[in-house]
Formats: structure tokens, sequence, C-alpha cells
């Protein structure tokens, strides 16, 4: 008996504070239950919008500059150093030209003439596309900010080579276009370009979950729209 009134007394106090407590513990539990969201969303969109801004801010200083660089070109006076060297092929390597590409054909020029010119004219030709005919063999070498080539004639063995240094301006200006930087810059620009996109959309998102409290948000957001924009319709002919 005393048992029963004891469990009885027990329910009836939990009721009562069930009922003390009223309906806004339930909307206390979902207030806690979003700021927990919140604070996590926040933690995840701080974390990657700082690790894609280290991974893509020398990139993003490198290529703002190399803006403006491009922007001004006609105003940037550069001097072209022009190097012109000659020399000629020895018999046994000419010898090994026969054979070794046919007209029209992309192959590269024979590991051991590649090693011996590169030596004589300081040109690192090897595994260069050649252009083959049946007078000469060209090999072009164009790099960032820089153009080089070398012409063998294939009767004689003279080899004509010029070298074209446009400095360093062109040099950041080609790296900034990616213009012949090869496989590796390839593959840079797109990670960087990955990069900046987390970068952005991170800090979109930021923005949006601090928009509440600092009203100036959107406008400032929209004005960095419609000025592209605008420009683009109005001043762009």
């Amino acid at each position: 008996m005393d048992a029963r009134l004891l469990n009885a007394g027990l329910q009836k106090d939990s009721a009562g504070a069930a009922m003390r407590a009223g309906p806004g513990a339930g909307d206390d539990a979902a207030r806690r239950a979003s700021r927990k969201r919140r604070g996590w969303w926040l933690k995840q969109l701080h974390t990657w919008h700082w690790i894609s801004a280290a991974v893509s801010l020398i990139g993003m200083l490198l290529f703002a500059i190399t803006g403006i660089t491009l922007n001004h070109a006609q105003s940037i006076s550069a001097t072209p150093r022009v190097t012109e060297s000659a020399t000629t092929l020895p018999a046994p390597l000419l010898a090994q030209l026969e054979g070794a590409g046919e007209e029209g054909s992309a192959a590269p020029l024979p590991d051991a003439v590649a090693a011996h010119l590169g030596t004589a004219l300081k040109l690192d030709m090897r595994g260069r596309p050649a252009e083959w005919s049946d007078e000469e063999v060209y090999v072009g070498m164009p790099g960032p900010g820089r153009d080089a080539w070398v012409s063998i004639d294939r009767a004689s063995g003279a080899v004509t080579a010029e070298q074209t240094d446009r400095g360093w301006v062109s040099y950041l200006n080609d790296l900034h276009k990616g213009r012949n930087t090869g496989d590796a810059w390839f593959w840079f620009i797109d990670i960087f370009a990955v990069a900046c996109v987390v970068f952005t959309i991170t800090g979109l998102l930021l923005l949006q979950l601090h928009a509440r409290h600092r009203p100036s948000t959107w406008p400032i957001v929209g004005l960095g729209l419609a000025i592209p924009v605008l420009l683009a319709l109005f001043f762009i002919h």
C-alpha cells in the first residue's frame, strides 16, 4: 500500500513539474538544437574558408598583380633580348637523323643529337616535337616570357638557333594566361581555381550567416554584382 502511494506521489510530482515547465520547455530545446546546428556550420565554414584562403593566397596575389600588368601591357615597355648561335652537327650524329623522322611527322630528335645540341647551344630540346622535312629539321621551344628555335640542315649538318627573352613581366603575364607553361602549371591553375571557388562560396555562406547582424551585407554584395554588369552593358562596345 505504501509503495503504491509513493509511486502515485512521484508520478503526480513529475506531472506537476511538466505542467509548471509549460510549452516553453520544448521551444528552449528547439532553440538549443538550432544554435548547435548553426555553430557546427559556422565551424565547418570557417575551417574551409581559411584552408582555401591559405592554399590560394599566393596564387591570388600573383594573378591580381599580373592582371594589372596585363591590363597595362601597352604602357609597360620591354625590349626583347635576342641571342643567335650556330654550330655544326658531327657526321655520325647527322647520320642518326636518317629515318628518325618522316616528312610532316612530329618525332623528337634522337637522344644523342638532342644531348649534343643541348650542350653546344645551351638549349634543352629532349623530347620536344620537331618538324621534319627533306631539307631540315625544325624544333620550336616556346616558354613563358621567352621563345627559342633550332634549325638543322639535313644535308650539311649546319645548325642555327635563336633565343628570345622578353623579360620578367612577360614571364609573369604568360603564367597568368597559362601560355607555353606545360602540364604542371596547367594542373596548378585548375587546383588553384577550385580553391578560389571554395573560398568564395564559403565566404558567401558566412555572409549569409552573419547578415542578420550586419544590415549592409547584401547591399554591398549587390553592388559588387551591379558594377561589372552595368559596365559590361553600357561601357563595353
